[in-house]
């Protein structure tokens, strides 16, 4: 027998190709600053941007698309910065899970939770760590879907709401944030977890310029 949540799961998925198979009229895509604007400086991490090759671009889709390694002095340990907005989700472009992405690149996830993070002003969001691995390389991952001012760990859950947005508010727009910090062999999974917790509480209340609530 079927478990009931693998049948859910089954079910959501379908409901959501056909919603946005069947859904003609075009969406409602709030005006929002370009990705390439986001800031440069984040309370003492300074970025530097990565060039996204075009066959990764292929694979996200229609999107605006931002990847930045931020360092700061007195650290060793930098900062890998993704993010991806959607403006609108199709049945052929929707939002891809790192739990597909990252195996396909040759990562393993040794671990997974979701936990509340309180960002810099006060809001709690909702978002998942993990640590995966390739061979002896080791990172800690903060990501989480962002979208209408809702931060969602679950990929089902964003789902979800991506059916019930699309019904109430003619709004499909997503994103995908990801935050990778190296995991220091002499420092252990503390030290990245830390790094990577501070840096994405600072990282939250900017979010909303990019990313329309």
């Amino acid at each position: 027998m079927k478990d009931p949540r693998y049948l859910s799961v089954i079910v959501l998925l379908a409901l959501t190709t056909l919603l946005l198979h069947t859904r003609t009229d075009a969406d409602f895509v709030p005006r929002s600053e370009p990705l390439s604007q986001f800031p440069a400086v984040i309370d003492g991490w300074t970025g530097r941007d990565v060039t996204i090759d075009q066959e990764a671009l292929d694979v996200l889709g229609p999107g605006d698309f931002l990847s930045r390694i931020y360092s700061q002095p007195g650290t060793t340990a930098p900062i890998g910065l993704f993010i991806g907005y959607f403006p609108s989700q199709t049945a052929g472009v929707t939002i891809h899970s790192p739990k597909h992405c990252l195996p396909g690149a040759g990562w393993y996830f040794e671990s997974s939770k979701h936990i509340n993070l309180t960002d810099a002003r006060g809001k709690v969001h909702r978002v998942g760590e993990y640590v995966i691995s390739d061979g002896d390389i080791k990172e800690f991952v903060i990501y989480w879907y962002f979208a209408h001012g809702r931060s969602v760990a679950s990929e089902y859950m964003a789902k979800f709401y991506l059916v019930a947005d699309a019904i109430r508010t003619n709004r499909t727009d997503g994103s995908l944030i990801r935050v990778m910090v190296p995991i220091d062999p002499t420092k252990g999974t503390t030290a990245a977890k830390a790094g990577a917790e501070i840096f994405t509480e600072q990282l939250m209340p900017l979010l909303p310029r990019f990313i329309p609530n």
